[in-house]
């Protein structure tokens, strides 16, 4: 269900896991260049979604929502509120990641304010740990909505860690918006044993690298990104829900 990385080997792992769909969805790039992308890996074997993880609200307090079925491109950086109305207008789905991890997600009270324009909350994240899944499980039976697991991978490693298997079949990117929509009944799924918590390891650890040198190469060295609002591919038409 959520993705960072896509190439060759990508595609080759998640077949060898029995996986049939995947949600791409990589930091900082605009969506009609992730869904080029997704259509060029996609196959008969494996579908690839494309999605965007929109950071909204400023840098030192943004949060995540990830989201599938943008039919067009919504920056990083706009206002929580803002976002909602944009995914809402585009009849996208709308998903809680990692909720309450660090600074960099929704809180349950935020997730209740918003509960009629969110569709799921994530259960299990396989970068997450035992706390973090547990507090997202929490959440989700607090409020009602329904849960979703994922890999969230970094790193190609751990594609097929985790996954949510739904009652009913994925064929397209509009059955998957309307699975989450209509709250479809769902399992999260996910391995276990040694192999699967040295991955996990390694994709937290890899979290350290892009709140450190990640962060700074984003801030400092890079320039404007392409996802930024004021960036000139979306014309102003963020200016008013724009945090900088």
């Amino acid at each position: 269900m959520h993705v960072k990385v896509l190439d060759k080997r990508v595609v080759s792992r998640a077949k060898s896991r029995g996986i049939d769909v995947l949600v791409y969805a990589p930091h900082f790039v605009r969506l009609p260049d992730i869904r080029a992308r997704a259509e060029e890996f996609s196959d008969d074997e494996l579908l690839v979604v494309p999605a965007r993880e929109v950071f909204t609200g400023p840098w030192h307090d943004r949060r995540h929502l990830l989201v599938i079925g943008l039919s067009d491109p919504v920056p990083d950086f706009i206002t929580l509120d803002g976002a909602l109305a944009e995914f809402e207008r585009q009849g996208a789905a709308t998903l809680v990641p990692h909720p309450e991890l660090l600074n960099v997600s929704l809180s349950e009270a935020q997730i209740r304010e918003h509960r009629d324009q969110l569709h799921a909350v994530e259960t299990y994240n396989a970068k997450a740990f035992s706390k973090h899944n547990r507090r997202g499980r929490e959440i989700s039976q607090a409020t009602g909505l329904p849960g979703f697991g994922s890999s969230y991978a970094h790193l190609r490693s751990s594609i097929g860690e985790a996954w949510t298997e739904f009652d009913q079949p994925i064929e397209s990117e509009a059955d998957l918006v309307t699975a989450l929509t209509d709250e479809v009944d769902r399992r999260v799924m996910r391995r276990s044993g040694v192999g699967h918590t040295v991955r996990e390891l390694l994709e937290f650890a890899h979290l350290g690298y892009e709140n450190s040198w990640g962060k700074f190469d984003r801030l400092l060295l890079s320039g404007m990104e392409p996802t930024h609002p004021r960036h000139i591919a979306y014309r102003g038409a963020f200016e008013d829900v724009s945090v900088y």
